[in-house]
């Protein structure tokens, strides 16, 4: 039977509990245990889809199609276990669900209320497919106090008596902030933020406090006092130098430990965590360093790319390398020229994103890195730029744009229409809906044998996540290839162009799909374990 972690949050957002989450997994499975983490979202959207990359960070994207929340990306890369649709829900499904049911009639005349109605959907959704799993972590969005997460806590206050007794416990993360003036670390934060979750029912088994000094003992006691937690259940959770640290930073203050005694588990399987040391030492103990371009449109919000930095990170361990970033917001280069951004750097990476904004300093770096032999990685909008600049500066089509733009004499990239996805045909129109409308999730590849792609990967066929809605256009294909830049992959049909690269260049590939999704820290994306590797060579030379 699957016990269940519930992981709140208090005082402010953003203290990671996600990474924390994620950690926690991570040291369980390290022990044995079989593990699912799933993420409940208090907001109104679907899913995140259609939200602001600088508001609330990328969309990860799971194999079965689903938009999720980003926290799902430390899930998998903590844990290795891919994530599904099943293990995101938001307010706004949950209400979906529900309004779709009474508009059948299905609550046959009954008033559809938040409780239960609303509570019991979120319950469902908890309890549902966790047969083959011996924890289960559930992480709430937000913080305790906000208004929109009130149904999410009543839910697992009722799930705390609804579950066998012992079958469910509660991890509360919050903030110690040091006090300069006073010289001190403050626990009355923490202390409102629990009163604030023991209010609405539910008391903390184990505090999580954000510090980032240590937190004396006294400190811990008097959490421990006030917040009605034993003393050995008050975790310090310090600033650490790389997040992959985490879980042999929360294992040396015994969060895992004391989890399983919380559930009587004892004594418990011993962990064993020499993967994660070896990935620290090789963050610690890097044998060389090189610089990689970011050149995109949300560099404002890292997290609008957290999966791009983390996957980088994992080239550079796959290389032994420090990998540091320059981030560059595109329309720099529509004004400027791209040269004293660019020539220093080791490699070229142009990210996904939407929209004509930064379009044409995108196409500016990639012709820099094109003509100046410097290591060019395009991702999804980064390849359809790097086919455009092709097209204009190779084969001669001066207008060559995208649809996406407007309307154009020269549609090098195109919206899409129609695809295949399994054994169904997938219909899109331009006036449709933006929400869970583009090709998204898994989809298969063909590679050209022989070409630096297929060597990259050791394979012909390939599956990889997704998550466009334009498409390069493969009636310009024949000119483009004449002109120098090889189709090196497409979909298994022959229909959608998947990869291209230039065959004369150091290293010049764009890919449609989005392999930082599939990068772990035990398992570096081929790609990226590749291009560190050629701006390695670069950086020998400059």
């Amino acid at each position: 039977m699957a016990r269940y972690i519930f992981i709140t949050g208090g005082v402010v957002s953003s203290l990671g509990k996600g990474i924390a989450s994620a950690a926690l997994g991570a040291l369980l499975q390290a022990r044995g245990y079989r593990v699912r983490l799933r993420k409940l979202d208090p907001y109104l959207n679907v899913d995140p889809g259609t939200m602001s990359p600088t508001q609330h960070g990328e969309v990860f994207v799971t194999d079965d199609g689903a938009e999720t929340d980003l926290d799902l990306g430390h899930y998998e890369r903590f844990t290795g276990r891919s994530a599904n649709k099943q293990d995101n829900i938001t307010t706004g499904r949950i209400y979906q669900g529900i309004i779709a049911k009474e508009r059948r009639g299905d609550y046959l005349g009954g008033t559809v209320q938040v409780i239960p109605h609303v509570t019991d959907a979120i319950k469902e959704f908890v309890l549902d497919g966790n047969e083959d799993y011996d924890f289960v972590l559930c992480e709430i969005g937000g913080t305790v106090g906000d208004i929109e997460a009130l149904p999410f806590f009543e839910a697992i206050r009722q799930l705390g008596n609804d579950l066998p007794r012992g079958g469910a416990i509660y991890v509360h993360l919050t903030l110690m902030p040091y006090i300069p003036t006073a010289g001190e670390l403050k626990t009355k934060p923490t202390q409102h933020s629990v009163r604030e979750l023991r209010a609405i029912g539910i008391a903390p088994d184990i505090l999580l406090v954000r510090a980032d000094r240590p937190i004396p003992k006294e400190e811990r006691r008097k959490l421990s006092l006030f917040c009605n937690v034993r003393e050995t259940a008050v975790i310090q959770a310090l600033d650490v130098a790389t997040i992959y640290d985490v879980p042999i930073a929360y294992h040396h203050e015994g969060l895992d430990t004391e989890v399983l005694a919380a559930f009587g588990i004892d004594p418990a399987p011993k962990p064993q965590l020499h993967r994660w040391h070896q990935v620290v030492d090789a963050i610690r103990n890097p044998e060389g360093e090189v610089t990689i371009a970011i050149v995109g449109k949300y560099t404002g919000l890292k997290d609008a790319y957290k999966s791009l930095i983390e996957a980088l990170q994992h080239g550079g361990i796959a290389n032994r390398t420090r990998v540091r970033l320059d981030w560059i917001e595109a329309e720099v280069f529509e004004q400027e020229d791209p040269a004293p951004y660019l020539e220093r750097v080791n490699g070229i990476l142009v990210p996904g994103g939407f929209g004509e904004r930064g379009s044409e300093g995108k196409i500016h770096a990639a012709r820099f890195a094109r003509e100046r032999q410097v290591p060019y990685f395009g991702i999804c909008f980064g390849m359809q730029m790097a086919v455009i600049e092709a097209a204009r500066s190779l084969a001669g089509i001066d207008k060559a744009s995208s649809t996406e733009f407007g309307a154009t004499e020269e549609p090098i990239v195109g919206l899409m229409t129609e695809w295949l996805k399994g054994n169904e045909l997938e219909k899109r129109a331009a006036e449709g809906d933006l929400g869970g409308t583009m090709r998204l999730g898994s989809y298969k590849a063909s590679l050209k044998d022989g070409s630096r792609i297929a060597e990259i990967y050791g394979d012909t066929e390939i599956v990889e996540r997704h998550r466009h809605r334009y498409e390069v256009n493969r009636a310009y294909r024949e000119r483009l290839e004449a002109a120098g830049m090889s189709f090196a992959g497409m979909s298994p049909d022959g229909l959608l162009p998947e990869t291209v690269e230039l065959p004369d260049h150091p290293w010049f590939i764009g890919v449609q799909y989005h392999p930082e999704l599939k990068s772990r820290p035990f398992e570096p994306h081929p790609l990226f374990t590749s291009f560190i590797e050629a701006a390695v060579k670069r950086s020998r030379l400059v």
